[in-house]
């Protein structure tokens, strides 16, 4: 994806990964049921993602930044675990992570501005 948005491209790029791994995770390992709820919330931090940019006041953005937030936090979670019950190899769990990890930095750093200048 193509965009000047930081947040808009990595989020996007995360969740064409997600949709890889879930399929890799499908095919390969016969996984379906955490790799699902992977799926599910790491494809949801770029929709939310896309809706706050859309958003009709500055709180409906942070609001929809929040869940994406959560997502991203949810993601970070099924990540570890399917580490931890070996369905992901360590390097495909650390780029993953680190991808996870990214996002959270980015957000958290926009709703802590958007806080700053809110309180201001």
């Amino acid at each position: 994806m193509k965009t000047n948005n930081i947040i808009q491209a990595k989020s996007y790029n995360f969740a064409v990964r997600i949709i890889k791994t879930y399929q890799f995770l499908g095919h390969e390992k016969k996984e379906y049921v955490v790799s699902k709820q992977l799926l599910r919330c790491g494809t949801s931090v770029g929709a939310n993602v896309e809706e706050a940019l859309g958003g009709q006041s500055r709180k409906d953005f942070f609001a929809k930044l929040s869940i994406a937030y959560k997502e991203a936090r949810e993601a970070h979670y099924w990540i570890r675990l399917l580490k931890d019950t070996g369905y992901l190899t360590a390097h495909q769990h650390q780029s993953l992570l680190h991808d996870a990890e990214e996002l959270l930095k980015i957000i958290g750093s926009i709703q802590k501005t958007i806080r700053n200048t809110t309180n201001s």
